[in-house]
């Protein structure tokens, strides 16, 4: 078996070929990624329903759009915090509730009362369900040329418009990926 390299608090963000519905101008923050598979969410899904009608004590902490993002087709029916932590990335002590992932992002215990992050949150999402794959399988997807792998900016998680995250991400490639961000949404149009 090869070693997986961990792209961990990176950003997949998808080509204009990946073909599933679920992952169309997807631009998805790996919160784990090991030789088991790996687990992140979809960024820029918003949803209509508000966090106060799920989590009600989170929804003053969450940033705008005040909606639950749809974080992946994997299990709709649970909750994800996503939280920036200004000051996270430099290794002060972890805030109790919250556990980083990569820099100053990190996932949110819910379980947690909310005025225990409060002080500390710089931006907070709620997602309704998760991305996965298996071992070995988003390494297959990235060998069909499924997805762009870029780093993530902690500005990603809570970009108050959303549906540009996909053209904004690729925009500030410094590469030949920043033209891909003008690919028009249906081709057979042109």
């Amino acid at each position: 078996m090869t070693e997986v390299s961990s792209l961990t608090g990176r950003l997949l963000v998808a080509t204009p070929a990946l073909a599933d519905p679920n992952f169309d101008r997807a631009v998805v923050l790996l919160l784990d990624h090991d030789e088991e598979g790996s687990l992140g969410v979809v960024l820029n899904r918003p949803t209509p329903v508000g966090v106060g009608d799920i989590l009600e004590g989170w929804a003053e902490l969450t940033g705008e759009p005040g909606v639950v993002f749809q974080g992946g087709p994997v299990s709709l029916d649970s909750a994800l915090g996503i939280a920036v932590v200004p000051g996270g990335a430099n290794g002060e002590g972890t805030p109790l509730g919250w556990r980083r992932v990569h820099g100053a992002i990190g996932l949110v215990d819910l379980e947690a009362p909310p005025e225990l992050l409060a002080p500390v949150l710089g931006s907070l999402r709620i997602f309704a369900g998760y991305a996965g794959w298996g071992p070995g399988q988003l390494e297959d997807e990235l060998a069909e040329g499924a997805w762009y792998v870029v780093e993530s900016e902690p500005g990603d998680v809570s970009s108050p418009v959303p549906e540009r995250l996909w053209r904004e991400v690729l925009r500030r490639q410094r590469s030949e990926l920043a033209m891909v961000a003008t690919y028009p949404d249906d081709p057979s149009l042109n």
